[in-house]
C-alpha cells in the first residue's frame, strides 16, 4: 500500500491549525491537493464546524513538473516530472464517496492561475504542498495578498530532504517578509503575520 504523502502525525496538526482558522475571515485553499486525503478532512471540519467557509482546491491532475535547480537533491532522484499523477475524477468521487459537499476545483498548473479569478477575495487558512521550489513560491505570490489578518499558511515537505526546493523557497519567502514568523511541526512550515500573534 502506497504511503500517505502526509503523516498521520501531519494531519493532525494541519486540522488543528484549520481549526484555529475558523475565526479568520476568508476561505479554504489547498495548492497541490492530490488524492484529495487532507482536502476531504478540511472538508469534513468546514461541514461540523457549520462554516460558511469554502474549500478550493488546485492541482494539476499531470503529475509533478520537472524539477529545477533549487529542487536538486543529494537524497536521491524521488519526485521526477509526471508522479504523483491523479485525475480530477479520483478526487471527485472521493468526496462523492464521503457525501461531502464538492469544493471549487481547479485543474492547472499553478503558475497557469488568475489571482482574481481562480482564488477567493479573502484567505483564512493555506495548505501549500506543491512539494517544489518553484511551485512553492507561486503558491505564495497567489495566496499572501489576498491572506486575511488571522490567516494562517502552513507548507508541506519543509524539512524534506528529497525536496529542498520546498525549505528553500520557504526561507526566501521569511527573508523577504519579516512581518511573518515561522514555526515547525514535523515537515510542517506554519508561518503567520506577526503583528496578531
Amino acid at each position: 500500500m502506497e504511503q500517505p504523502q502526509v503523516t498521520p502525525q501531519e494531519t493532525s496538526e494541519l486540522l488543528r491549525l484549520a481549526e484555529a482558522a475558523l475565526s479568520a475571515d476568508g476561505d479554504f485553499v489547498e495548492l497541490g491537493c492530490y488524492r484529495g486525503d487532507t482536502s476531504v478532512l478540511l472538508q469534513k471540519l468546514l461541514v461540523s464546524a457549520r462554516s460558511d467557509k469554502s474549500l478550493w482546491l488546485y492541482d494539476s491532475f499531470a503529475g509533478l513538473p520537472e524539477k529545477t535547480a533549487e529542487d536538486a537533491s543529494s537524497a536521491g532522484t524521488a519526485f521526477r516530472g509526471g508522479e504523483l499523477f491523479v485525475t480530477k475524477r479520483e478526487v471527485v468521487e472521493k468526496f462523492k464517496k464521503q457525501n461531502l459537499p464538492l469544493p471549487r476545483i481547479k485543474k492547472a498548473f499553478f503558475e497557469a492561475l488568475d489571482p482574481e479569478r481562480d482564488l477567493p477575495g479573502k484567505i483564512a487558512f493555506a495548505f501549500l504542498d506543491g512539494d517544489l521550489y518553484g511551485s512553492i513560491q507561486t503558491s505564495f505570490r497567489l495566496v499572501v495578498p489576498k491572506l486575511s489578518e488571522k490567516g494562517i499558511i502552513v507548507v508541506h515537505d519543509y524539512n524534506n530532504p528529497e525536496l529542498p526546493g520546498a525549505a528553500r523557497a520557504v526561507d526566501e519567502f521569511l527573508a523577504a517578509h519579516p512581518s511573518f514568523q515561522l514555526s515547525q511541526h514535523f515537515s510542517l512550515a506554519i508561518l503567520k503575520p506577526v503583528v496578531l500573534y
